[in-house]
């Protein structure tokens, strides 16, 4: 029990802690140093974004794309079905 009070409480574990301190050395910035971290910060947070919504509408378009192949899939096994049953004589190739 020790050992898990101890790894929350620890300041250099805990994340709360890190962002503090991480804040904490933003302030000490000169007012050039500021800006450019928070140009950094706006770049990086736009390039985040760009990658995210890139990703979610690549998943969405995945899952369109395996919905409609599922489909015909689901289709070319019935036909195949309907052939081993005799319930279709003769497949136009």
């Amino acid at each position: 029990m020790h050992e898990i009070r101890e790894r929350y409480v620890n300041p250099f574990t805990d994340f709360g802690f890190k962002k503090l301190f991480e804040v904490a050395e933003v302030t000490k910035f000169t007012r050039e140093e500021r800006l450019s971290y928070e140009d950094s910060l706006k770049y990086y947070r736009d390039l985040k974004n760009s990658l995210d919504t890139a990703f979610d509408e690549g998943f969405e378009e995945g899952k369109e794309k395996g919905r409609e192949e599922g489909k015909i899939e689901g289709k070319m096994e019935v036909i195949k079905n309907d052939i081993k049953a005799g319930a279709i004589d003769k497949v136009c190739t």
